[in-house]
């Protein structure tokens, strides 16, 4: 019997194909934008994980306190004396525009719970000539190599990094060295995280040419108490992984997948409810016959299952293939911003599949559980007449407006309990807020533009056309709610995002001006930039020089509340506070003014970033107690500044203190040279004597266009996203409006056989259209503004650590405006047009049966 019904009711949709196609396009547009978000997200964390098990965020690293690199003589007296460290050496190539990082180990001293280490015959094999590379399959694609004949291989390179075979644009970088060199045999490791090559150190010391010198030096966690005279001693807890860096990148992507998912899911349930009132006569029909309800529930859960099958498979196919359209700038973004590498291609686990379709059929079953419900329930004798159907409809606008006002309470209660939050913390309860924020205004929608038409319709009561419309458009609005609804949110998210981005956008090119005063900037080794600096202070063409330093040291207390046993390894930078630097750094809060603060800066105070102030919840005038190689000595915080983009903590010093008292290293040289002064020789004189390379010296234009290309790249697959929520609410109304076209061409056929012109009939649903659009734009606005202040105000200092101004744009704010008059006028074009072409003859047919 079941499958008799369910035929029954699957026959609906060949007299309402536009039905089964606003149904099937709800689930499509929904699954898909989910999926390709998690698509990449999942990548980018296999990535994750798979460099976290190399051994990058799971070792102690040492360093040289003054600054010289590490050599393999430091190696061995360090073994010599009995401290457990193993060498590193690290190097880059570069094919395509694409990284690839070569790192070599020494793996009978790496510490024993490594992942890269081995034993028996894969040991031998690693650790004598030739050698082995070992590589995760999915960085094969980057050699031009096929998994089936890649083991064993040795691909060649040449002095200019060219690969064997290669066109002569696929050019590595200055890393390879000599000419002619070939990599060990290949390897594969499924382990092994995206571009990176694994092989024996001496294996890459004779690859890079660095024969003597050495990257890191490395211990198990813990096995060093203190760090050996002359070495500084870094934590494995303080060095953040690049998933957790990354955390907040992806919980951002998330949030909006998941309210593209909710748009569309707004078209499934139009649709459903839609099938479901034009259903009810079959329904009863059925019931009259003996079908007993359980039966009928069940027959609509499986066509439920038909069309989630249908509809999660067109979402999975094309969201991987939106997936793969956005991941290589994610990848870009991710290693730009964090420096975190991130596979070009697609790692789907198990879990990706199954927690796809599990959202695709859960919101299903949510869209259709009053469909369900109203199935169970089903009066046999009740008529579905539209008067019965209306007084429904005001009920359920009750409900609607008590829902709102539940959620709202919730809303406030999450507000209460972020303030309760220390700073900094609470980003899935702002997340939390904005989505009871957004679900209060989408139900108050309905029962607002319902009022605003009761108000229409008293006014207009002298302008009969005028009247009939406003009733017309209050009839539609049980099955245009959903659509508006869609709209409301979709228009309010995009006008917040754009108005963060805007406003992110126009704070971080301010602050680059800021920060960059000098305009010219050299980076190099320590060991290089040293002797540089007395060098360069010599000469008659260079006005003036402003080092940087960075360092790290262990934060031991607070306010002088010290606490025993516990550290913290805050990164150090040092500037140098001349006029130059001073007059323009930006300052967030400070004590007595900025000239004090200053002044406080060169005698025996910090500043710190606002990312510390808010994790640590300083303000100035605070002391922090710190490790100096000098013993243990309390600072007292001078300022807080701004530093976007940083995902660390930091305290700022000067760089002649960071180095002489932290035991820090210069990190860039800027530059301020005479206005006559030519900087091109003094650019290849530097190049001469310190045989530093053109890149190493960057001009500050050049950087700021840098910075802003990372910029723009960061928000591309936020504008996508929010671009592709903006259509699907659009995609929303016009499902809703050609589903129920047949039904208005019927209505329509009376005010034609009264006189009223076809023209005046084709042009009426635009005005009504774009009248309920406008407004709902109107209701956007302040809706967006407010998701605006939670995102820079709450969400990005819980994220990031640091809050952005509040920017209100009015070009925005207008454009708002302007899509949702654009997007209702496009939805209702093609029944417009449709009613058009139709016949008097047809209109009037149609309006008889």
């Amino acid at each position: 019997m079941i499958l008799r019904v369910l035929a029954t009711l699957l026959a609906h949709y060949r007299r309402h194909p536009g039905q089964l196609a606003m149904l099937l396009l709800g689930l499509w547009v929904a699954s898909a934008l989910w999926s390709s978000v998690q698509a990449v997200n999942a990548t980018a964390k296999d990535s994750y994980a798979r460099a976290n098990a190399l051994f990058s965020a799971n070792l102690d690293e040492l360093s040289r306190r003054d600054g010289q690199p590490l050599t393999r003589e430091d190696y061995l007296r360090l073994r010599r004396e009995g401290f457990p460290v193993s060498p590193m050496l690290e190097g880059t190539l570069e094919i395509d525009g694409e990284r690839l990082t070569i790192v070599g180990i020494e793996p009978l001293t790496l510490p024993s719970s490594n992942t890269l280490g081995a034993s028996g015959a894969a040991l031998t094999a690693f650790i004598t000539p030739p050698w082995q590379t070992r590589l995760a399959p999915d960085t094969l694609d980057l050699l031009g190599l096929a998994r089936q004949q890649s083991p064993g291989m040795t691909p060649a390179v040449d002095s200019a990094g060219d690969r064997a075979g290669d066109s002569a644009e696929d050019r590595a970088g200055d890393s390879i060295e000599d000419s002619g060199q070939r990599l060990p045999p290949l390897a594969l490791r499924t382990d092994l995280p995206p571009n990176t090559l694994v092989m024996d150190i001496a294996a890459a010391a004779l690859l890079l040419d660095r024969d003597n010198t050495l990257s890191q030096l490395v211990t198990a966690p813990g096995a060093l108490s203190t760090a050996p005279e002359g070495y500084r001693l870094t934590r494995a807890a303080t060095l953040a992984s690049p998933e957790q860096l990354t955390e907040s990148f992806h919980l951002n992507l998330t949030a909006l997948a998941l309210l593209s998912l909710v748009v569309g899911l707004f078209i499934v349930q139009a649709a459903l409810g839609l099938a479901m009132e034009q259903r009810l006569t079959t329904l009863r029909t059925l019931r009259a016959l003996g079908v007993p309800a359980a039966t009928l529930v069940m027959a609509i859960l499986l066509e439920l299952l038909v069309f989630g099958v249908l509809g999660a498979a067109l979402g999975l196919a094309s969201g991987i293939w939106l997936a793969g359209q956005l991941l290589p700038d994610v990848a870009t973004t991710l290693s730009s911003l964090y420096q975190a590498d991130v596979n070009r291609s697609l790692v789907l686990p198990w879990h990706y599949w199954v927690g796809s379709l599990a959202i695709t059929f859960g919101g299903l079953l949510l869209a259709g559980s009053g469909v369900l419900w109203r199935a169970a329930r089903l009066n046999v004798l009740a008529l579905g007449q539209s008067q019965a159907w209306r007084l429904a409809y005001q009920r359920q606008l009750k409900r609607m407006t008590l829902g709102a006002a539940a959620v709202a309470v919730l809303a406030l209660g999450l507000v209460l309990w972020l303030s309760l939050l220390p700073p900094g913390q609470g980003v899935q309860i702002s997340f939390g807020f904005v989505a009871a924020l957004l679900l209060s205004s989408a139900l108050c929608l309905p029962p607002l533009i319902n009022g605003v038409l009761h108000l229409l319709q008293r006014w207009l009561r002298r302008h009969p056309l005028a009247h009939w419309a406003v009733a017309d458009i209050q009839l539609q609005l049980p099955r245009l709610s959903l659509a508006m609804m869609a709209l409301l949110i979709a228009l309010a998210t995009n006008l917040g995002v754009s108005s963060m981005v805007g406003g992110f956008r126009l704070t971080f090119l301010d602050w680059l001006d800021q920060r960059l005063a000098a305009p010219l900037y050299v980076n190099a080794s320590p060991s290089t930039l040293a002797p540089m600096l007395d060098w360069l202070d010599a000469r008659p063409d260079v006005a003036e020089t402003l080092p940087t330093a960075r360092g790290s040291v262990d934060l031991l207390a607070m306010d002088d509340a010290q606490e025993r046993g516990t550290r913290k390894r805050i990164a150090l930078f040092g500037i140098t506070p001349a006029p130059t630097i001073t007059d323009r750094w930006p300052l967030l809060d400070t004590t007595e003014g900025r000239p004090t603060a200053w002044a406080a800066l060169s005698a025996n105070s910090v500043f710190i970033n606002e990312q510390m102030a808010v994790a640590q919840q300083l303000v100035p005038g605070d002391a922090v107690t710190l490790d100096t190689p000098q013993g243990a000595r309390p600072f007292e915080i001078a300022a807080v500044y701004p530093d976007y983009g940083n995902p660390r903590q930091q305290i700022l010093v000067p760089t002649e203190v960071l180095i002489q008292r932290f035991g820090g290293e210069v990190a860039s040289i800027g530059l301020v040279v005479n206005d006559r002064a030519d900087r091109q020789a003094l650019r290849q004189a530097m190049t001469d004597r310190f045989d530093v390379s053109t890149e190493a010296m960057v001009d500050q234009q050049e950087i700021k266009r840098l910075a802003t290309q990372i910029f723009e790249r960061t928000f591309t697959i936020t504008r996508a996203l929010n671009g592709l929520t903006l259509g699907v609410a659009a995609l929303a109304l016009l499902a809703t409006l050609l589903a129920q076209a047949r039904e208005r061409r019927r209505q329509l056929a009376s005010l034609w056989a009264l006189g009223v012109p076809r023209k005046t009939l084709t042009f009426l649903p635009l005005f009504q259209l774009g009248g309920l659009a406008l407004f709902t734009g109107v209701v956007a606005i302040p809706l967006g503004i407010a998701i605006t202040w939670t995102l820079v105000a709450i969400i990005n200092v819980a994220a990031f650590g640091w809050r952005l101004p509040l920017y209100l744009f009015p070009w925005d704010i207008l454009i708002t405006l302007i899509t949702a008059l654009g997007v209702a006028l496009a939805a209702a074009a093609l029944p417009s047009i449709q009613l058009w072409r139709t016949s008097p003859q047809a209109m009037l047919n149609q309006g008889a049966t």
